[in-house]
């Protein structure tokens, strides 16, 4: 089934850039190109095409990233050290080579499209996508599967969810073995990994109290008005969850600033070094090589200097270093607006700071980046539950499309408020008359806020337990 879906994802992805590809090469679905200042617009059937294939691409993609990563962290075994490791690198390598997959696409393919052919730029990535499900599918015979549960865990939640509401005037019983569960032979049945009571959330409890109702007849096996304790726990899993979440949207809110105010800021700088012309865009590239730098020298530097540190086996933990990203992300934006200032200083005297003075913000923002979103991933898929391994992923990666809205919300905010009475406001298309500065010192007040909200919320973060693994 995991193999199938893959399969399924990859080809959805693979469609999507084909029709791409074919819109851009097939004369009839091609989109009519500008000439002399006069362009045409695209039929039905144009149209129909090309938006087809960009949400075949975004469909695929996302389910491609969402299913892929946990099911290749379940090809590593949790019964030995040197697999646990194993399956923590896995997560680095894995966000390397989208990193990778990224730097091309924006370079080579970009250069291929610019200056030789558009259908041959999607060409390529067609052949590409073509060549990974064919590895793919080569790979399956040693591929260590989990059997499915047989219940969505959107539906499991919301059992929980009805049955608790439904028991609202009961009391939950001091007692959790007074509550319903069952043995490790049916959870193991049900692909379950049975989970130990917690005190939090008690409320939620109510869905796994039986009454004199639940023991008649099969209503014991109504999973809309009894629940057992694993179910509830898997529940509470979420809500755990869901505060490191919102810290994850608003670092990503931050992150964002990189493709957005970095390189308007740029553009208002001496794009040279030395006798190098550097377009502001480009520094993503090199914020792309800083990932890469920062995943090698901490599972080759840092990872293993704070095992002997801290005297385990994992070095920091998944929390630690989600907060040393968070931590970075903060210094970034507070370096960005000292780049800034200094910026506007040289532009009152008549000159122009280099480009290169944002070459700190992008290599910490590298950083952040590596610890933080690594350690995000890693973090939820081992705190989901059995059942939702690929969910909790795709929350995961959820916060990261969110973080873009949300980063446009705060600069619609600060361009609304800043501009008023003929004021040209922080962010003017002018960098020289506004205070692109204080925008910055915004975001590095708001990261630290976020940055102080997780650090309490992180400290009090109570992890799964589960009572047997029956996988």
């Amino acid at each position: 089934m995991a193999v199938m879906l893959q399969m399924h994802q990859m080809l959805q992805f693979g469609e999507g850039v084909t029709m791409i590809t074919l819109s851009s090469l097939t004369p009839s679905l091609k989109v009519p190109s500008c000439e002399e200042g006069s362009c045409h617009s695209a039929n039905g059937g144009q149209t129909l095409a090309f938006f087809s294939g960009l949400y075949l691409v975004a469909f695929g993609s996302g389910g491609v990233k969402a299913a892929l990563l946990p099911f290749g962290a379940d090809q590593f075994s949790d019964d030995n050290i040197e697999e646990r490791q194993r399956k923590s690198s896995f997560f680095s390598l894995f966000y390397v080579c989208l990193n990778i997959g990224g730097l091309f696409s924006s370079t080579v393919i970009v250069w291929i499209q610019e200056n030789l052919s558009w259908a041959l730029g999607f060409g390529i990535t067609a052949v590409c996508i073509a060549i990974a499900l064919v590895g793919f599918l080569l790979g399956t015979p040693a591929y260590h599967l989990r059997a499915p549960s047989g219940t969505s865990s959107l539906k499991s939640v919301l059992q929980v969810v009805i049955a608790a509401f439904s028991k609202i005037r009961l009391e939950a019983p001091l007692d959790s073995r007074l509550l319903y569960e069952v043995d490790d032979t049916t959870a193991q049945n049900f692909g379950r990994q049975r989970l130990a009571h917690s005190e939090e959330f008690r409320f939620l409890d109510k869905a796994a109290i039986v009454t004199d109702f639940d023991r008649k007849g099969t209503n014991l096996c109504n999973s809309w008005r009894l629940c057992t304790i694993t179910r509830v726990e898997e529940a509470k899993i979420l809500v755990r969850l869901l505060p490191i979440w919102i810290a994850g949207v608003i670092f990503s809110a931050a992150y964002c600033q990189m493709a957005t105010t970095f390189i308007q800021q740029g553009s208002a700088m001496n794009t040279k070094i030395k006798s190098f012309s550097v377009p502001p865009a480009s520094l993503s590239s090199f914020e792309v090589v800083s990932v890469m730098a920062w995943v090698l020298a901490y599972n080759k530097i840092i990872a293993p200097a704070a095992r002997r540190i801290y005297n385990n086996e994992m070095g920091f933990s998944q929390l630690q270093r989600i907060g040393i990203g968070q931590f970075m992300m903060t210094l970034a934006m507070a370096t960005a607006a000292f780049t800034e200032s200094r910026r506007l200083h040289s532009a009152e005297a008549g000159a122009e700071l280099t480009i290169a003075w944002q070459l700190p913000q992008y290599f910490i923002v590298a950083g952040s980046e590596a610890f933080c979103f690594i350690a995000q991933h890693e973090f939820f898929y081992s705190q989901a539950p059995e059942t939702m391994k690929s969910m909790c992923t795709a929350i995961s990666l959820l916060a990261i499309s969110l973080g873009s809205y949300l980063s446009s919300l705060i600069l619609t905010l600060v361009v609304r408020f800043t501009a008023n009475g003929g004021s040209p406001g922080w962010i003017p298309d002018d960098l020289n008359k506004g205070h692109l500065d204080y925008y910055f010192l915004l975001l590095t007040s708001i990261c630290t806020l976020n940055l102080t909200a997780y650090v309490f919320t992180s400290r009090n973060y109570r992890p799964k337990q589960v009572v047997r693994h029956t996988l």
